[in-house]
């Protein structure tokens, strides 16, 4: 652990403590969740300060293990390039753009969904879709649950800040060889990086039902390459471009 640098080593350590809080929270009955996780802006459970601890929160061990994994395996190295201030401010940055995109998709979905909904059946949603959700149901009409999961499904993780830092290593070291299961011959890290934005862009835009808030994930790839950009330009960063 004294191998790690400070800032990535903390990183990995508050997510830890907060996974556990989890589970001792949920055996007495409180959700932090869905307390800290990140809920639409037009939710009764929204709150300001869900765009930063949602990103210490996880759904499962596995979504856990392998967002602790990236950031073990490629943070530490931006950390030790960069510096643990501009670290930092890279993982916040790109963990709020995540949730700010997240929050823009939510709301095109929203209002695409509430064109045609009758005003006494989106006040039941409002009203009544947050409790339902908790006790493991939803509405039977296809376009009243959908439009219920936008409105009071939560958004918890690390991976829009742990996608950013796939972008910035790729940035960095475009040319270094990865192998990466189930691929049985090393690629470069520019194509990874490049191939991992595409399937997220074409999960996103299909929408697959798999609960994946792969939007917030390119949100944090966009925001963590736009302040690449931008440190650059002004001289503070050096490094080949992908």
């Amino acid at each position: 652990m004294n191998r790690i640098p400070v800032v990535t080593k903390n990183l990995l350590a508050i997510n830890v403590v907060m996974f556990l809080a989890l589970i001792v929270a949920d055996k007495n009955g409180i959700d932090l969740n869905n307390i800290l996780g990140l809920h639409f802006y037009m939710s009764e459970e929204f709150h300001p300060y869900q765009l930063v601890t949602y990103m210490f929160m996880h759904g499962g061990f596995s979504h856990l293990f392998f967002n602790m994994f990236a950031l073990f395996m490629f943070g530490r190295t931006l950390e030790y390039v960069w510096g643990p201030k501009r670290f930092l401010i890279f993982y916040v940055v790109a963990g709020l753009g995540a949730a700010f995109v997240q929050e823009l998709v939510g709301a095109v979905r929203f209002y695409n969904l509430v064109e045609g909904v009758e005003a006494d059946k989106l006040a039941i949603v409002f009203e009544e879709g947050a409790a339902a959700l908790r006790e493991g149901k939803n509405f039977i009409i296809p376009k009243l649950a959908e439009l219920n999961l936008v409105l009071n499904s939560q958004t918890v993780g690390a991976s829009g800040a742990v996608y950013a830092i796939l972008l910035g290593f790729g940035m960095l070291f475009p040319n270094e060889r990865m192998y990466v299961f189930p691929i049985p011959f090393p690629i470069k890290a520019k194509f990874f990086v490049m191939g991992y934005a595409l399937i997220e862009l074409y999960m996103g835009t299909v929408g697959t039902p798999d609960g994946v808030a792969h939007f917030a994930h390119l949100g944090g790839m966009l925001f963590g390459f736009i302040l690449i950009l931008l440190w650059r330009k002004k001289g503070e960063i050096g490094g080949p471009y992908v």
